[in-house]
């Protein structure tokens, strides 16, 4: 039995590539799906999965990550900045920012949770793709986030 929040290992993954393409990238299978514009969002119980696909110019780099998302970032509740690294992906290096924040409301319960937050930056040929990965603080989710960040494939 696995605690709330994590991610199962025989949790299966199905490819996804939005509508305007760009990349495909591997998503938990099951999860809930919403698309608002540039950004597609997979959900299931505790965990989320936010991808964002944006036209910018240059590579994000560790000190414009600092100076640029991490003052947006500590807008969210009880934010607190762990580290920003630069890790290698399959499809590239990228800029990881990782931090706890707390969660929205839950409609149902009233209740929000304490999460560990993954953000990846990947950067090929003027598009930058951020995936935010999130899920309670304490979960287990290295493996099905690598599976998640080592699974993009850029196209055109």
């Amino acid at each position: 039995m696995n605690p709330p929040g994590d991610i199962p290992d025989t949790q299966a993954f199905v490819a996804f590539t939005p509508a305007g393409g760009g990349y495909t990238i591997s998503v938990p299978e099951g999860w809930a799906r919403t698309d608002a514009e540039a950004t597609t969002t997979f959900t299931d119980k505790y965990n989320s999965a936010v991808i964002t696909l944006a036209a910018t110019p240059t590579a994000p780099t560790e000190a414009s990550v600092r100076a640029i998302d991490v003052p947006i970032l500590a807008r969210q509740p009880e934010f607190v900045l762990r580290a920003i690294t630069t890790v290698a992906r399959t499809a590239g290096p990228a800029i990881l920012t990782t931090y706890s924040a707390l969660s929205a409301v839950n409609p149902v319960t009233g209740k929000v949770a304490t999460l560990d937050v993954e953000r990846y930056e990947l950067w090929n040929a003027g598009r930058l793709l951020t995936v935010t990965l999130a899920g309670p603080a304490g979960s287990d989710n290295v493996d099905p986030w690598r599976t998640v960040t080592d699974s993009l494939r850029w196209s055109r």
